[in-house]
């Protein structure tokens, strides 16, 4: 008789021979006990069936928002009255053609809004950023700051 590989052999009667990995339950065949075989594992903070526990901090993270040089075009913005396309690019070390694209994702979504102008004879792009893109960042960067207490009580 063969046995695949992992595979338990059976005993007379439809047992497996070897139970050990199988836990422990209660007598009523409910919860498993822990290691020691005594009482049900420790379930502290756990909400309780019937309550629905609140959504985790990554849920609250934005994916137009929380791409790296999205992020940083919102940070930039937000800290200054207009940010000169140039110098978001040099900020961000991005090339003309990527930083286009991350702000038309931006703008598309309300989060930013691009200007084109003049200063002096030369060309210019400023980006401002709106208040639902303040809204936005503000929103992230909680969702972030929730992640960093997190983890700073569980270390």
């Amino acid at each position: 008789m063969s046995v695949a590989a992992g595979a338990q052999p059976e005993q007379a009667g439809g047992q497996r021979a070897n139970q050990a990995d199988e836990p422990q339950r209660d007598q009523a065949g409910g919860a498993p006990l822990d290691q020691a075989g005594g009482s049900p594992p420790d379930t502290a903070g756990e909400a309780p069936p019937d309550q629905a526990s609140p959504p985790h901090p990554t849920s609250g993270l934005n994916d137009t928002v929380h791409q790296r040089h999205r992020l940083g075009i919102l940070t930039i913005t937000a800290e200054a009255k207009r940010a000169e396309f140039g110098y978001l690019r040099e900020a961000l070390d991005l090339t003309a053609g990527n930083l286009s694209r991350h702000l038309t994702v931006l703008e598309e979504a309300g989060l930013v809004k691009v200007e084109k102008g003049y200063a002096g004879r030369r060309p210019r792009t400023w980006v401002r950023i709106t208040a639902s893109g303040r809204t936005a960042l503000g929103a992230e960067l909680a969702a972030l700051s929730e992640l960093l207490r997190r983890h700073a009580a569980g270390s």
